[in-house]
């Protein structure tokens, strides 16, 4: 993808992102070659950013790096609500104030004859506060996928370690679901090149019992500043009511590149 910004006067930009998936082993995302990611396009001053297109609701983007597996089997997204790329999104980011700082999001429907064609049909929110080591947020999702949603994130540096939490509920427009559950994520930077990874999330629907867990350890080993190796292990257990417990596992040996 490309991402960048472009100067209209003095301190005015437009700014945009394009950002696409390839699947390189056969070639297959869902029936495409390319399947869209984060695409965005606005304007950026002293007073924020004023931006739209398909892109991480402001949810999402508030949970931060505290999933530590992510894009993996061990991913959140696997276990919580609330991991949402959705369309039509028309946003406002606010600019860093002490620390603080917003985003709200408007996500318009376009099925106008079910009363899902209005300009707010769903509204994604986030609120973060950051100072030095520390990380909070207050996000929040109503409309969005169904879901009426709130989540509170925390990440925290202490020498070596870095610790990350969420709690998060939840429950859908048909009241069939009534979620609650955490999440808890470690990474322990062994030296300048090795660092070690857990994270563990448990969710709860009090509406009928049913549990679901996710247990993640990895490890990544850095080659070079963008590069890295990682290998993992993630086991994902879903428990229902009067059910046997159906478990999925998975191992993964890997190289990333970013550039």
């Amino acid at each position: 993808g490309v991402k960048g910004k472009t100067k209209i006067i003095y301190g005015l930009y437009a700014v945009y992102k394009a950002e696409f998936e390839m699947c390189v082993d056969d070639g297959d995302c869902k029936g495409q070659t390319f399947t869209q990611r984060n695409i965005m396009g606005g304007i950026r001053g002293s007073f924020g950013t004023v931006w739209a297109g398909k892109h991480d609701s402001p949810t999402k983007l508030a949970q931060k790096k505290i999933d530590l597996f992510n894009d993996l089997e061990g991913d959140i997204k696997n276990t919580f609500e609330g991991e949402n790329r959705v369309s039509n999104i028309v946003a406002y980011s606010s600019p860093e104030i002490n620390g603080f700082s917003s985003t709200v999001a408007m996500i318009p429907g376009e099925d106008a004859e079910n009363d899902n064609g209005g300009l707010a049909d769903g509204v994604s929110y986030s609120v973060s506060y950051k100072q030095d080591d520390l990380y909070l947020a207050l996000g929040g999702d109503q409309d969005v996928d169904g879901q009426d949603l709130m989540r509170a994130v925390a990440q925290y540096k202490v020498d070596a370690l870095k610790l990350g939490f969420m709690y998060q509920q939840n429950e859908n427009d048909a009241g069939t679901k009534d979620e609650s559950g955490y999440f808890i994520s470690a990474a322990y930077k062994l030296d300048s090149a090795v660092t070690l990874k857990a994270q563990f999330g448990s969710i709860e629907d009090d509406a009928d019992g049913d549990k679901e867990d996710s247990l993640s350890l990895g490890a990544d080993y850095k080659l070079a500043k963008g590069t890295k190796l990682y290998v993992f292990y993630t086991d994902n257990t879903d428990s229902s009511v009067g059910e046997a417990d159906s478990e999925a596992t998975a191992y993964g040996l890997g190289m990333e590149h970013k550039f």
